[in-house]
């Protein structure tokens, strides 16, 4: 299973005061054993330490960033500027949505890996056509 991983992910793994913590946590130890590849991007990386370094703190932030880029089931994707180019368009297209441009770049990221799934809490990925994980009620 290939999975992408939103910052909406893995804030809510890292905070424990995040509403979505205790979802995030059995969903992601639900997969514990299976054979699951995770795709994030240095884009969402940089989104996910902020936020976390902000609503946490640097401690909750340093331990974030060293698990993620020592998990060996973590595949990386940095955002070249193909990538970055087919974002931006994304993002002046869609004025109808309130979609972030780190949130094109892991579509454009997601397309072309031919990734579905998103473990997210963000709903502009199901906007954008793809499943959230866990699924949301």
């Amino acid at each position: 299973m290939r999975l992408f991983v939103d910052s909406s992910g893995w804030i809510a793994l890292f905070d424990r005061d995040d509403r979505h913590h205790s979802r995030a946590a059995a969903a992601f130890a639900s997969l514990e054993g299976q054979s699951v590849r995770f795709i994030t991007t240095d884009y969402v990386f940089d989104e996910a330490l902020t936020f976390l370094r902000v609503r946490t703190n640097h401690t909750n932030a340093v331990r974030f960033g060293q698990w993620l880029l020592q998990a060996r089931t973590v595949e990386w994707t940095r955002i070249e500027p193909a990538i970055w180019d087919e974002a931006w368009q994304m993002f002046q297209q869609y004025d109808d949505k309130e979609w972030a441009f780190t949130d094109c770049t892991s579509f454009v990221v997601m397309q072309r890996q031919q990734v579905y799934q998103a473990f997210t809490f963000d709903h502009h990925f199901a906007q954008a056509g793809f499943q959230l994980w866990p699924k949301q009620t």
